[in-house]
């Protein structure tokens, strides 16, 4: 279904520079290098609002992309373009230029500010920080030079009731400061062969 909207999306934005998609939120992430800029969901293309777009978007009426995680709905800050704009690319191609420099801004912000706890690395929350602690993980670097494997085995010994291997991504993910989601196939295969 979001599969013409996607390729008529790449195309046009293609000369950001290294533009591809990755699956990701029930639909296709859009990239210039490693960072997202926009999202095609629903068969409508949205694109990342930052604190002065945001405002605009929402005064022209544009919606930001909702899922559920948990039960629980989540706002992203991808905003879903209006039907007429494809009448008008030059304003699409606009307004993911300053969307790209958002999310390479918010990137660039992340970066240089390195989380001091367990809880807040990508995809954990406080109870996988007391999960690990309880197996004698108590610090970042600790979990780093364990390694997702090593902590997601550590882990099993430890509980009675079977762990996800949603865990086992969170934890991949976390030591790389990435999304589970992204996480290549290769590289799940390869976890799960030395599981």
């Amino acid at each position: 279904m979001d599969k013409p909207i996607l390729k008529n999306s790449l195309q046009l934005l293609d000369h950001l520079g290294n533009v591809r998609s990755r699956s990701m939120f029930g639909g296709f992430g859009i990239f210039a290098g490693e960072t997202m800029f926009a999202l095609v969901v629903n068969n409508k293309l949205h694109l990342r609002a930052n604190a002065k777009t945001k405002e605009e978007f929402k005064q022209a009426g544009l919606k930001p992309y909702i899922y559920e995680k948990r039960g629980f709905p989540v706002r992203t800050k991808h905003y879903a373009i209006l039907d007429e704009w494809w009448e008008e690319p030059e304003k699409i191609i606009e307004q993911a230029k300053y969307s790209l420099e958002a999310a390479q801004a918010d990137k660039k912000a992340k970066e240089c500010c390195t989380p001091d706890r367990i809880k807040d690395l990508p995809n954990l929350r406080l109870s996988n920080e007391r999960m690990l602690k309880k197996v004698g993980i108590q610090t970042i670097d600790q979990l780093y030079d364990i390694g997702a494997l090593n902590a997601y085995k550590a882990l099993q010994k430890r509980q009675e009731a079977s762990l996800s291997l949603e865990l086992l991504w969170a934890l991949e993910g976390a030591i790389h400061g990435q999304h589970w989601s992204v996480i290549p196939e290769s590289r799940r295969n390869e976890l799960l062969a030395k599981l």
